[in-house]
């Protein structure tokens, strides 16, 4: 009998920690998040990395172009038009691949941004 309450009380106790931390794990990874993405747009609008306002229309950028699509188009996100996010990388590291005729930077392959960087400036382009 002393054994099952013992089994019970340390499996209430370690369901009583884990519910703690799930709790507590979103707001890191939210916060995180923010970061990144912020980071992120930092880079896509750095003249120097990715410089994506040289051709698209990003919400929040000064003298956008207009040679590429727009990125950010009132009620429609990002998501919607790239539901699968490796696609949204693979587009900014080397968009020859889906079109071959395409005047987007190899931002990847050029070795113009690090996969890091990329890696941010994708979570930010998918966050619009």
């Amino acid at each position: 009998m002393r054994y099952t309450a013992k089994t019970i009380s340390t499996a209430t106790s370690v369901a009583a920690l884990l519910g703690t931390l799930a709790f507590s794990l979103p707001s890191i990874s939210i916060a995180e998040d923010a970061s990144v993405i912020a980071e992120g747009k930092k880079l896509a609008f750095n003249k120097k990395k990715g410089n994506c306002l040289a051709c698209h229309v990003i919400e929040g950028g000064k003298l956008p172009g207009n040679i590429g699509p727009a990125l950010s188009i009132p009620g429609v996100a990002m998501k919607d038009r790239f539901p699968d996010k490796s696609k949204l990388r693979a587009q900014i590291y080397d968009a020859r691949t889906m079109n071959p005729n395409t005047i987007m930077i190899p931002f990847g392959a050029h070795e113009v941004m690090t996969d890091s960087e990329i890696d941010k400036v994708v979570e930010f382009i998918y966050s619009l």
